[in-house]
């Protein structure tokens, strides 16, 4: 299963964004260095912006860069002015979709979808197709679409309001995967129920060849799964990093995310400020034994850093590991004294503790 990275397209359309083209291309260049195999920078029907981002992504990254197009030749016409690599026509085949939010039927849906991608071969870009509200489609009509379009390499189910769980998706791809080879589906799933992240590994797990991610979920509503989250949880689980570089996930997110001037909450799965900070005295006591014995992962192996805080939580056992490393007596006396300063000086990381012990109790 290859990555598309929806961060800049998604990210762009919540409430009160609107990132400029340096913050968009800025973003753009650090998803490439980190290996992603696609990028969708934005729609370029929307505005120049657009237009422009994606031109000079499509130029400069060696990821594809791929236009998001609804099946209307003004938008596939600027997808190929954007020089976008791949063009994602993307459209309804639901009968709830068309009826409330298309106004037309499902073999009118087909023709628009015939002369779009067409458009886009003449076009001289790769056509792939985006199926909205996928998973609330009947299944003969998605299959209908695999069969109507054999050459697409590949076709996105998007579960647009983010109503599946990891089995009732499971249970949906396994069954199109009766009759449809699932190398060609792509998922676009969001975060409505807290279940994008895991819905991605499911794709994974059944034999999806693509999956939409964005940098700490970033996308409309509740956003969608998180491109750190998959990552890392693909390394652990399968020993499958989906092409991108380990090392470099966590600064690369970083960098996204201050390109875009995007914060997260201090408890965020992976890029939180927290998530890697232990003050617990008996877990940073253990940890300084072994940092395995209260972390699920070595953050080191994806580019971030844990942070053991010292102070007035901190033990008799960690004050005198600390002693220990400071080449200081760790005696009854000297360890009370040395949590005494702890408690007044803390917090403090693992270095500032160590070199309070070793000013003060070392000899």
């Amino acid at each position: 299963m290859y990555l598309c990275d929806v961060t800049l397209r998604e990210g762009d359309q919540m409430p009160g964004r609107n990132y400029t083209e340096a913050q968009k291309v800025a973003a753009g260049r650090a998803l490439d260095r980190l290996g992603v195999d696609a990028i969708q920078p934005g729609f370029p029907v929307t505005g120049e912006k657009d237009v422009r981002v994606t031109r000079t992504l499509a130029d400069e990254c060696e990821a594809d860069v791929v236009a998001l197009a609804r099946a209307v030749s003004g938008d596939v016409d600027a997808a190929l002015d954007a020089e976008a690599d791949v063009v994602e026509v993307f459209g309804a085949l639901s009968s709830l979709q068309l009826e409330h939010a298309l106004g037309t039927d499902r073999e009118t849906m087909f023709e628009r979808f015939d002369a779009a991608i067409e458009r886009v071969r003449d076009g001289g870009a790769t056509p792939h197709l985006t199926l909205v509200d996928a998973f609330r489609t009947e299944r003969e009509h998605l299959v209908a679409a695999f069969e109507r379009y054999p050459d697409l390499p590949m076709v996105t189910l998007a579960d647009t309001v983010g109503v599946r769980t990891p089995a009732s998706l499971r249970h949906d791809l396994t069954a199109l995967g009766e009759g449809v080879d699932l190398a060609r589906v792509g998922v676009h799933l969001h975060d409505d129920l807290g279940c994008a992240t895991a819905n991605a590994l499911v794709a994974h797990e059944v034999g999806v060849g693509k999956a939409d991610v964005s940098v700490a979920s970033l996308g409309e509503r509740a956003g969608n799964p998180a491109v750190e989250e998959v990552v890392i949880a693909g390394v652990l689980e399968y020993g499958e990093s989906f092409g991108v570089t380990a090392a470099d996930l966590v600064p690369a997110c970083r960098t996204v995310l201050a390109a875009l001037e995007e914060s997260v909450p201090p408890r965020k799965a992976i890029l939180g400020s927290e998530v890697m900070e232990h003050e617990s005295g008996i877990h940073t006591a253990a940890m300084l034994r072994e940092p395995r014995t209260f972390e699920p992962f070595d953050p080191g192996a994806f580019g971030a850093e844990r942070r053991l805080v010292f102070g007035a939580g901190t033990g008799r056992s960690g004050a005198r590991q600390l002693l220990e490393r400071a080449g200081a007596d760790a005696d009854e006396e000297t360890v009370a004294a040395y949590l005494d300063r702890l408690a007044a000086e803390g917090p403090l990381d693992t270095e500032e503790a160590v070199d309070l012990a070793r000013r003060e109790f070392a000899s």
